[in-house]
């Protein structure tokens, strides 16, 4: 039988296939559709889709039948030979002649009446295979039947619909073997230890028992669990049964937390224990889900009893830094603990329950009995690891505290003493070296502590108001005055930087720069400064910390000395040095302007004729080149170098002024009296009692004393010393130098609080000027906050009262306590 064809210019007519026959089934299985021998009929002129050619095709006179039923079956009437589609397309391109249309035989596809059925007793034989299967792997026996014929078993009931009844007759049987073999776990050994092990052997029991049914039931796993709500799987159904029969079992419970908990003090008292055992066990509760509620909880309070013993215990035997190496080692141990057995989730409340019973409740007891014995010391790692472990607990506060009353306490009697005035400033540099370093190595650059430091530095250099700031300036000179042998221009810098950060605490700077005015003005001008460049390096330094209004005078005294080498050399090459000066002396001048330079008392004093004449050429020299100028010679400054014959041999002196007039009276006269001397030279009486004292009882003794003594009388008499002899050429001879003289003290802090009287005027006036009407709280408030020296709120009322004396401010007529400025 065939179908005419027409011939595609693409492709073969498509044959299709249709089912024919039928065969037997197993009762497990559906009938399967077996293909048919022969080809199908044709059923339809060939797809015009299949290659994209649309062609007329002859109509077929008669369609195949199709029953309308889901279940089919090919009618046996159709030979297979009849049935073959004569497919015979001819594949050359010549136009092929169409076969005569002949008539299609009908194909009836018919429904099967009888449907399949299952075996009698499916389930109820097939559940019996894998109950026995299932108490099979519970009793750890052999089972006949291999795993591959029970996955096929299970696997039949699921595709049968019988999955619900076979997870309950699973959960029922694993539900009588748990709760068997935890009820045997009662009464069993009172070694906690043998206990423990029979635990483990249970649960580890219980694992690979449910890992072997849930791998015979994974189809049950994958279809009745996945696609029913609320059912869980094999395995967490496991665990909720031995959860269940554990709770009931509140023996085994008790006993396995108890063990557990000894078995972890042990460990920390040293003892070796299983760890492994340990994990296991600690790894059950928490499958099991109650970790958190039956194991952590008691077990951190017994951490918290335990360390709080220990704490008590130890903070009395140790000392501090062995006691924070105790609390460092067992916080280590603890973490190590979370990582090998207990849960992540543990580790959190643990290290927190330790932290607490060995640090938190001990910091006050720990700063007081080691924080200063660390500081004294420089224990810098132990302070490093308090520093770390208080970070821990927050108690970084307390240790700042703590820090701040050790800085204030412990330089305070050298800050007070008087008599240690001298060791102050290196004191303090050593102290303030070390609290850096610690603050660096131990404290980790923390921001908060730096600004602890500063404070409390600020508080303790403060105490003596003005007086540390004068130290700090004589210690400058001291440093900067040539002289002091061994020290590098280096480390006189790095010197130089440590000063300046005591001076950024000195409240008082106007002291600090009126002594120090005063000390480089000696050093300018008698040449005894070690390094101008170091000089200059310091002025730079003060310069960038207070401004250049700072140091605009300190600068004006560089200029003036490098002004005075120039006029010196250009007198020296003028017409009137030349012809007028006398020969044998030579003379350097320093033209100071009065503004710059440290304010000086007038010394009379009667020259020898041939300074005077030099001193009137130079004047008409100066005065001739700047004109509208006022000369005034400040003796007290001058030093010389004299030439002197002795019968045992020249030598050359270096002597201030006031030496030299007294020395020059000697070419004339061999013996003078006190009262002579002071006629001859009209100085003042307390200065040649201390120029006498320098030349008549010093270590150069240039002049002997009658009667001898250590201080000068108004009936002594003087005489040129033949017997003078000394190893070297020349020879300083110092100035009996008071240390700082009280008037000279007096003077220079009367310079300063004036200055600080036109401060305080300019600063009030300013104040009112913005504001115009203001009380007497604000005013004072506003003044503290703008001035940069300490002073006393009594003083400032004396500014106010001039102020309103000199009609810039008034009393508010309703309201004296109200100011309104006066424009």
């Amino acid at each position: 039988m065939s179908l005419p064809t027409k011939r595609s210019s693409l492709s073969n007519p498509t044959t299709n296939t249709c089912s024919g026959g039928t065969s037997s089934s197993s009762p497990l299985h559906p009938p399967p559709m077996k293909k048919a021998k022969s080809q199908a009929v044709a059923c339809s002129p060939l797809d015009p889709n299949k290659n994209g050619v649309h062609r007329h095709h002859p109509q077929v006179e008669n369609d195949v039948v199709f029953d309308p039923s889901a279940a089919m079956a090919i009618d046996d009437d159709v030979r297979p030979d009849e049935s073959r589609a004569p497919a015979a397309a001819n594949l050359s391109r010549k136009k092929a002649t169409a076969a005569p249309p002949q008539r299609a035989k009908k194909l009836v596809i018919k429904l099967v009446k009888a449907k399949p059925t299952l075996p009698t007793n499916f389930e109820e034989d097939t559940w019996a295979k894998l109950k026995s299967a299932i108490t099979a792997i519970f009793l750890k026996q052999p089972d006949s039947c291999d795993l591959e014929k029970l996955y096929q078993a299970v696997n039949d009931l699921c595709l049968h619909k019988m999955g619900g009844s076979l997870y309950q007759r699973i959960e029922k049987e694993c539900e009588a073997h748990i709760s068997s073999a935890l009820q045997s776990l009662v009464g069993q050994s009172p070694d906690l230890g043998v206990f423990l092990a029979l635990v483990e052997k249970c649960w580890q029991d219980l694992c690979d028992q449910m890992l072997m049914i849930r791998g015979i039931a994974l189809y049950l796993d994958r279809t009745y669990v996945k696609q029913t709500p609320n059912v869980r799987s094999l395995w967490d159904m496991g665990l909720q049964l031995f959860r269940k029969h554990l709770s009931w079992s509140a023996e085994v419970e008790h006993k396995t937390v108890t063990g557990l908990l000894r078995m972890i003090e042990r460990e920390r008292s040293g003892e070796a224990v299983e760890r492994t055992r340990l994990n296991h066990l600690l790894k059950m509760f928490t499958a099991l889900g109650i970790y958190s509620e039956s194991f952590e909880k008691p077990f951190l309070e017994c951490t918290s009893e335990f360390y709080a013993a220990e704490g008590m215990k130890f903070m009395q035997q140790y000392d501090v830094p062995d006691y924070l190496k105790h609390v460092e080692i067992r916080l280590h141990e603890e973490h190590e603990r979370c990582l090998l057995y207990l849960d992540a989730s543990t580790r959190k409340p643990l290290i927190a329950t330790a932290e607490k019973q060995l640090l938190e409740r001990h910091i006050p007891a720990i700063l007081d009995k080691g924080f200063t014995t660390l500081m004294d010391g420089h224990r810098i790692e132990d302070l490093q690891r308090m520093y770390s472990l208080f970070s821990r607990v927050n108690a970084l506060e307390s240790l700042r505290h703590a820090l701040s009353s050790y800085i204030r306490g412990t330089e305070q009697g050298i800050v007070m003493d008087d008599e240690k005035d001298k060791d102050m400033v290196p004191s303090l540099l050593e102290f303030k070296t070390s609290l850096d370093s610690i603050w660096e190595e131990s404290f980790s650059k923390n921001e908060a502590f730096s600004n602890t430091i500063k404070d409390a530095f600020e508080y303790l250099i403060n105490l003596r108001q003005n007086r540390p700031a004068e130290l700090i300036a004589k210690f400058l000179d001291e440093k900067l005055r040539a002289g002091n042998k061994g020290t590098s221009e280096e480390e006189l810098e790095g010197m130089l930087d440590k000063v300046l950060v005591l001076f950024r605490f000195i409240q008082g700077k106007d002291v600090f720069e009126a002594f120090y005015k005063k000390d480089l003005a000696k050093r300018l001008l008698l040449g005894k400064s070690a390094s101008i460049d170091a000089e200059k390096s310091m002025i730079s330094k003060l310069k960038t910390e207070c401004g250049s209004q700072f140091t605009n005078k300190l600068e004006g005294m560089f200029k003036d000395i490098e002004l005075s080498k120039e006029i010196n050399e250009s007198f020296k090459q003028s017409s009137q040095a030349r012809t007028k000066l006398p020969s044998g002396i030579e003379m350097s001048v320093h033209v100071l302007t009065t503004g710059y330079w440290p304010t000086y008392p007038p010394m009379d004093v009667r020259l020898p004729r041939e300074l005077n004449v030099y001193q009137d050429i130079f004047k008409e020299f100066y005065l001739s080149k700047y004109s509208g100028r006022r000369l005034m010679w400040q003796n007290s400054l001058g030093h010389c170098v004299l030439k002197a014959d002795f019968p045992k041999g020249k030598k050359e002196l270096a002597v201030s002024l006031f030496q030299t007039v007294v020395l020059m009276l000697f070419n004339d006269a061999q013996k003078l009296s006190f009262q002579d001397i002071k006629d001859s030279t009209a100085i003042e009486d307390k200065e040649l009692r201390r120029t006498l004292q320098s030349l008549a009882c010093g270590k150069v003794r240039v002049l002997q004393k009658l009667p001898k003594g250590r201080d000068v009388e108004d009936d002594d008499s003087f005489i040129f010393n033949e017997l003078f002899s000394a190893p070297l050429y020349r020879i300083k001879v110092n100035a009996i130098q008071l240390k700082e003289t009280v008037e000279e003290n007096t003077s220079t802090t009367e310079r300063v609080f004036q200055d600080r009287q036109y401060q305080v005027d300019a600063a009030i006036v300013r104040i009112m000027k913005t504001r115009k009407v203001l009380s007497h709280t604000l005013l004072i408030t506003e003044l503290f906050q703008q001035l940069k020296f300490p002073i006393k709120p009594a003083d400032l009322k004396k500014r106010i009262e001039s102020l309103i004396d000199r009609e810039y401010l008034e009393r508010d007529r309703n309201n004296p306590q109200i100011y309104n400025y006066l424009a």
